[in-house]
């Protein structure tokens, strides 16, 4: 076997065990997709996430198995059976990801502040509807699921919340907000915690968890709730993740790029070998 067939060889392999890798990976995702789908009940206690964008989620990573688990297995077959198009076809899947990855990445560095823009107009919307659409709920549980994690309130502040019509108390001195941004660090008192569950709030029936995310809680004092808006938390969450976020999108292209240059590189050379196996027959 000469110098070349063994590159080839190597290179034949090396694909293969790494694409069987992401196989099983994708097939990992996929698997989890699917069972946050059937046990749904179990995820919402688990995770904290409400029911609508917990099934929003489990979607997306099925959709992202099943690409993860068709891009590796044309990788896999390709590689292993020396198939010149299904090499061609994993890297023309693998060139179109890796392009709609850098035209991302322009278009968020070029139009961020159309971006900050967009999301403010939706959070703000979002806000100001809370509660008065029981059929729509994805985006509210969503942006609670945002406060109580980064333990914010509003997005500029907790004043956004104070203008909404339907949290406006009746002559009551309490604010009047969503649980997502009660502080529990601030008391260790748990009867400043009055819950004001609005008709048009109970929608989750047996899926609400005892402190759901959707609750409406009054609380006496502004100290109880979060005083940072989620806009600032959010840069801060970005800023503080920045080097992270840019090291896993460097790995990710430069291995898409890896995997491009070996498929390619397979691909041309493997009717080189074809050919001079031939004028020995």
């Amino acid at each position: 076997m000469s110098a070349q067939e063994s590159c080839l060889s190597l290179i034949k392999y090396f694909l293969f065990v790494f694409n069987l890798f992401f196989f099983v990976l994708g097939s990992l995702i996929f698997c989890f997709g699917i069972w946050i789908l059937i046990d749904k009940t179990s995820f919402v206690s688990f995770v904290g996430l409400a029911f609508v964008p917990l099934q929003i989620w489990s979607k997306v990573l099925a959709i992202s198995g099943i690409f993860t688990i068709g891009i590796a297995l044309l990788g896999c077959v390709g590689a292993l059976k020396e198939l010149r198009c299904l090499l061609g076809l994993y890297f023309g899947m693998l060139l179109l990801l890796f392009a709609t990855q850098i035209t991302l990445g322009i278009l968020i560095s070029t139009q961020r502040a159309q971006l900050e823009r967009s999301l403010q107009d939706v959070v703000e919307k979002t806000i100001q509807k809370y509660g008065t659409n029981p059929e729509e709920t994805a985006a509210e549980e969503s942006w609670d699921y945002v406060q109580f994690q980064l333990r914010c309130c509003g997005w500029h502040s907790p004043q956004d919340w104070f203008q909404v019509l339907i949290l406006r108390g009746n002559g009551s001195e309490a604010h009047r907000v969503p649980c997502s941004c009660y502080n529990l660090s601030a008391t260790n008192d748990s009867t400043i915690l009055d819950k004001v569950i609005l008709p048009q709030l109970s929608r989750l029936g047996q899926l609400a968890r005892s402190r759901h995310s959707t609750d409406i809680c009054a609380v006496p004092a502004k100290s109880h709730i979060y005083r940072e808006g989620c806009a600032q938390s959010l840069q801060k969450w970005l800023h503080n993740n920045l080097i992270s976020i840019v090291g896993i999108c460097l790995g990710v292209g430069l291995l898409e790029l890896g995997f491009m240059t070996l498929s390619i590189f397979l691909c041309r050379n493997l009717d080189h070998v074809y050919n001079r196996l031939a004028r020995y027959r």
